[in-house]
């Protein structure tokens, strides 16, 4: 991220490392997306089962219970559920095509894939 205007320099990290000490200094909570509101729109673009979502978001009710998904990008969590849930319902999905449906990278979802599927037990 960079002034061009000013012809000032500014690091991605500075802003990052000063919006991290608003946060503290005001005693706010970083805004944080729930994966489960994410299933339904990558499971429509991957043309996806209404099983094969019930199944993921079941998954996830589970991973926030034993909190594994704290900190972890929602949109990488919920794809990974559902490629999991697609694996355990034998629904014929690569992870590029849920990748791509939920615009993260494959190594996202073989990441996440193989934590919940660990965690989970599964």
């Amino acid at each position: 991220m960079t002034d061009v205007a000013n012809g000032i320099n500014i690091k991605r990290k500075d802003v990052a490392r000063c919006y991290r000490l608003l946060l503290r200094e005001l005693d706010l909570k970083m805004p944080v997306v729930d994966p489960i509101k994410c299933v339904a729109r990558i499971a429509s673009k991957a043309g996806l089962s209404e099983k094969t979502k019930r199944r993921a978001l079941l998954i996830l009710k589970d991973a926030a219970e034993i909190e594994i998904s704290a900190g972890k990008d929602p949109m990488g969590l919920a794809a990974a559920a559902l490629y999991l849930s697609c694996v355990m319902n034998g629904e014929n999905k690569t992870q590029k095509d849920v990748a791509q449906a939920a615009g993260v990278t494959e190594v996202t979802i073989r990441n996440r894939y193989k934590g919940l599927k660990e965690s989970l037990k599964l």
